[in-house]
């Protein structure tokens, strides 16, 4: 029989590398690269600790011996994941659009 939460937790791996980490890094270059502004460099206080959270509720999802609660703590950290992919990713766009950079 199969593990039905098997591919929910490639799906947190995944969500984590490319829509946590990977925009966390590169906004993070960008403000350190000068080539934004200064106020996106705030986005990363909020959305640097979302991510670690999401890392942190994804190991605990993997390491869960019930599959129920695993399910919910691996659908809480791509919850995660997504709030901090859209205050890095969104919050950089309509900064970029107010200031015109």
């Amino acid at each position: 029989m199969s593990n039905p939460i098997r591919p929910l937790r490639w799906y947190a791996v995944l969500a984590i590398l490319f829509f946590g980490i990977l925009p966390a890094v590169l906004v993070s270059l960008l403000v350190a690269g000068g080539d934004t502004p200064w106020q996106v460099g705030l986005l990363l206080v909020g959305g640097i600790p979302l991510v670690l959270c999401a890392i942190i509720l994804a190991v605990r999802g993997f390491g869960a011996a019930e599959p129920e609660v695993a399910e919910q703590l691996l659908k809480r950290s791509m919850a995660f994941v997504a709030g901090a992919d859209v205050l890095l990713l969104g919050g950089n766009a309509l900064i970029r659009m107010a200031t015109g950079a």
